[in-house]
């Protein structure tokens, strides 16, 4: 048996690769993990079986749950191809794209003076110990966990997002989503992550922020009220001991200053 090979063979073996291994990353540590390594074996036992050693009537039964494979796929990892899309939107290399919507690059831009109010606000809370959840809203709409919380469309300032986190206030425990340079509502519920490989030492506001940052591309900070360290998560991924300076570094990288 001969196999014409060419240029075009190569790219369609690299892609397939690279979407594979782009799933892999997506699913690793998640529960859905064990379920895509199964559904690889399967992929693999029916390609040896019907276009390899060419079992006609074993080959025709597989054929038959290949073709529904699609459907059961999007039924397994609807949560995991939802995320996989949204970060495929949020790339740079959409950007030019965004441009020319109204939600291009970040919905709202922070000014300076934001800024330091975020970072100083997160300052003063990590030396009093003082646990925070604050959301930064992007090119993903956050409305649904907006209406969550109690809405307040405020002006960003420091002793306001304190006061907001103080331990005696009843919206302590809830998130802070702010979006067109606003203070838009506290006390908001976010999606809790179910990625296993979260150490057991991080507390409920680091699986919120991590659950959001899955779901969106909104970037979350996180202030411990056990140790009073800072943590940012972005893209599903945690950064801890968070220095002030390199929180505000960050966002002005991630374009909330002018």
């Amino acid at each position: 048996m001969e196999f014409a090979f060419n240029i075009k063979d190569i790219i369609d073996i690299l892609l397939v690769a690279f979407l594979m291994y782009q799933t892999y990353r997506l699913l690793k540590g998640t529960n859905a993990i064990n379920l895509f390594i199964g559904i690889i074996s399967f992929i693999i036992c029916w390609f040896i079986v019907s276009f390899v050693l060419k079992m006609e009537l074993l080959g025709a039964i597989l054929d038959k749950i290949m073709s529904v494979g699609g459907i059961v796929l999007i039924i397994l990892f609807q949560n995991e191809i939802r995320r996989f899309f949204s970060q495929i939107g949020r790339t740079k290399n959409w950007s030019m794209l965004n441009w020319f919507s109204k939600t291009s690059g970040l919905k709202a831009e922070m000014e300076d003076y934001a800024i330091m109010q975020v970072v100083i606000a997160c300052r003063n809370m990590s030396r009093n110990k003082c646990g925070a959840l604050i959301i930064i809203e992007k090119n993903t709409d956050l409305n649904d966990f907006l209406q969550s919380g109690e809405l307040v469309s405020a002006t960003i300032n420091s002793r306001l997002i304190e006061n907001l986190f103080f331990k005696n206030s009843p919206l302590h425990d809830g998130a802070m989503i702010i979006s067109n340079k606003k203070i838009m509502a506290v006390g908001c519920i976010l999606p809790v992550s179910q990625n296993q490989t979260i150490s057991k030492r991080l507390g409920l506001r680091h699986r919120a922020a991590l659950g959001i940052t899955e779901k969106t591309d909104a970037t979350a900070i996180i202030v411990s009220e056990e140790t009073g360290r800072i943590a940012i998560a972005q893209n599903g991924d945690l950064i801890v001991n968070v220095s002030e300076e390199q929180l505000e570094r960050l966002l002005y990288k991630e374009q909330l200053g002018n």
